[in-house]
Parts: structure tokens; sequence; C-alpha cells
């Protein structure tokens, strides 16, 4: 099979991340004959895959009607003979219709789809998901099939492969303090964090909340961190602030180092509130990290409650607070949890085992073409 994998997407987030764990499982096991990514060239995913020395085409992507780009994806696909399409991403999507449909892209063309999101919202988008040249659609968790529904005419195109890390990205178990030491943080204080991008369905104001339970409750001595950045940022300072919550609540930014600082927390607090999987829990457990997270979206498909990690409620930061408490207070308790986490993890989502299960997906369409 020669594979290209395409997505129009510009920022750098799990699903990207997911484009590069399965490039490098399909070369190591031998999947592929070869192998192309086609992204924009001014795409964190294009100098991450340049660095890597992949086989990458970087491209100027203005909008999902870029013409230029759906002709030149007609004229790659042909030069490198490739046998499938691999969409990672809305725009890629329109963009892979347009060539088939105005110049005569005639590969098969495989979806990723990743979020939970009615698409049938307008005739276009509703149609682009019928599209006869789509021929299966691979979703991260059965909420995201759940939604597609409303659109997709044919269900059976529809499965789910579930999400992917590397655990050999996260060898570090054991804490060194660089957190403590770096936010002059007391050696005697628990730390309890979070990473994930400021936007509205991560629900930063029920984590927010959550604390400002914890710290009237004062039964636990820590520290809150938020990693990441985003367009909501502002807004959660704003509300840390009107809550004085400054002293407790600690702002780090976009980090790269997530290997390096995942394991120095106590507690993995996930507030999302409509999440299709969360790639970042899988990368707790990888750390060995207990987790508290919200019953939503597709978490209960990676947290398996009271085994794996504990679930809450959306939106409550009583109960969240309740789950916190319950887990720091109970090492017997994290120590279970965080080792059914590990065994979960590599049973079920690592490289290996969802890079097997998308190539006998995608070698289905082959066999079907």
């Amino acid at each position: 099979m020669n594979l290209l994998q395409v997505t129009a997407s510009k920022v750098w987030r799990g699903h990207e991340q997911k484009i590069i764990y399965l490039y490098e499982e399909f070369r190591d096991k031998n999947y592929v004959t070869d192998q192309l990514i086609i992204c924009p060239i001014d795409s964190e995913l294009y100098k991450v895959a340049k660095e890597k020395k992949f086989n990458v085409i970087g491209l100027k992507v203005n909008s999902e009607y870029n013409l230029i780009f759906a002709k030149k994806l007609k004229k790659i696909s042909q030069e490198h003979n490739i046998d499938i399409i691999f969409i990672h991403n809305s725009k890629a999507h329109t963009l892979a219709v347009l060539s088939s449909l105005i110049f005569g892209l005639k590969v098969p063309l495989v979806l990723c789809r990743t979020l939970i999101k009615r698409v049938d919202t307008n005739f276009f988008r509703k149609w682009k998901y019928n599209y006869k040249g789509i021929q299966k659609i691979i979703c991260v968790s059965n909420p995201v099939v759940d939604v597609l529904k409303y659109a997709v005419k044919d269900t059976n195109k529809m499965c789910v492969v579930g999400s992917v890390t590397d655990i050999n990205k996260f060898q570090k178990k054991e804490k060194n303090g660089i957190l403590h030491k770096e936010y002059n943080i007391p050696s005697d204080y628990k730390i309890i964090g979070n990473i994930a991008e400021f936007t509205d369905f991560k629900d930063h104001i029920t984590w927010v909340k959550t604390v400002e339970e914890l710290v009237r409750r004062d039964n636990i001595k820590a520290k809150y961190i938020l990693v990441g950045k985003g367009e909501l940022e502002k807004n959660i300072k704003e509300l840390v602030n009107q809550k004085n919550l400054n002293d407790h609540i600690i702002f780090t930014g976009f980090r790269k180092d997530i290997p390096e600082i995942l394991p120095e927390f106590d507690l993995f607090l996930f507030t999302s509130n409509n999440e299709p999987t969360g790639g970042v829990l899988l990368e707790s457990y990888a750390c060995k990290v207990p987790i508290v997270a919200t019953n939503a979206g597709g978490i209960p498909e990676v947290i398996v409650d009271k085994k794996t990690g504990f679930l809450a409620e959306v939106g409550n930061p009583i109960d969240f607070a309740d789950k916190v408490e319950l887990v720091l207070n109970d090492q017997l308790l994290q120590k279970e949890i965080t080792n059914n986490g590990f065994k979960f993890l590599n049973d079920n989502f690592t490289k290996k085992v969802i890079a097997k299960k998308m190539i006998d997906e995608l070698n289905d369409v082959l066999k079907n073409n």
C-alpha cells in the first residue's frame, strides 16, 4: 500500500501527534510500501515531520476551498501512485472531495474523525460526509459515531479505532521536583494539574471552581497547575483573580516538556465536558499519575470508573473535589488505579495496538477497491 495522510490543520494538538505516531508505526512495522504526509507548510506538523526526516510535502492552505491545493493533491497522488488518501481534518476533507469532484482524483478516501460535533447543520457539510469517494470513516470513539449518525446515511462505513499514545516517550516515572523548584512550591505540597488548550469544551471554569472548593475545605496542601494556551486563557485568569485563587493556581503557558513535567503531578484533574477521548489521559496512564476526569463524551471509553481512575459529573465541582480528596487520601487506591491504568493503556491504546487496528481498516478499503 502507498498511503497519503493529509491535513489542512496548522495547530499542534492530539490529532497532529497521532499522524506522527501512525507514520512511525506504519514505517517500523512495514505496514506500507511507501507513505507521504501533505500538510500546510506553515504548520507545526510540517516542522516536526521535517525534523524527523519523514516524506512530507508542505503546501499553502488559505481556505478549505483552495482549488490549487485540491489540484496538487491529485497530481501528487498520481506521481506517488497513492492507493489510499487518509484525511485528518475537516478542511482537508473538503479539499479531497473537491479534488475528486473537479479534478478527477480516483483514489479511495478514508476520513479520520475525532470531534463530537454535529455535521448536518448545512447541506454541503452533510453532502461531503456522504460523498461516494469517502469509503470509510474511522472514529476515535463511539460518541463520535453517534453524533455522525445524524448526517451519514450509510452507517456501515463508520468504525471505531481509539486514541493512541507512545509509551516510549514517557519513560520518567519518578518525581525529581522540577515543578516544585521552578515555581517555588513547598516540597510537602501536592501538585494537581491539567494539560489542555484553553477552549470552551475543556471547561476550565469547572476546573477553577473545583480548586475553589478544595481550597475552601483546606484538607489538602496543594498547588494547582494549568498547562496550555488558547483563546480563553485571559478569561480564566480573570476568573482566578475574581475568586482570589492567584496564590493557588499557576499558569505555565504552552510547554514542550510534557514527558518531564507530567510525572510530577500527584493527580491529573480533567474537567472537559465533551471530549472525544482525551489523549492526555493516556499519557497520564503512561506516567502512572492518578486521574479524576469527567463522565462525558468518549472519556468513559478511556477511564474505567473506580478501576483505572475516577469519573465525576459534568460541571459539578463538588463531585470533582470529593473524588480528588478520595484519591489523594488513599495511597493504596492510587497505586491500584495507576497500575490498572498502565495495563489498560498497554492493552488498548499504544502505537502498536492502534496502528494495527488502523492498517486493518485501511487494508479493508484497499481490498474492496
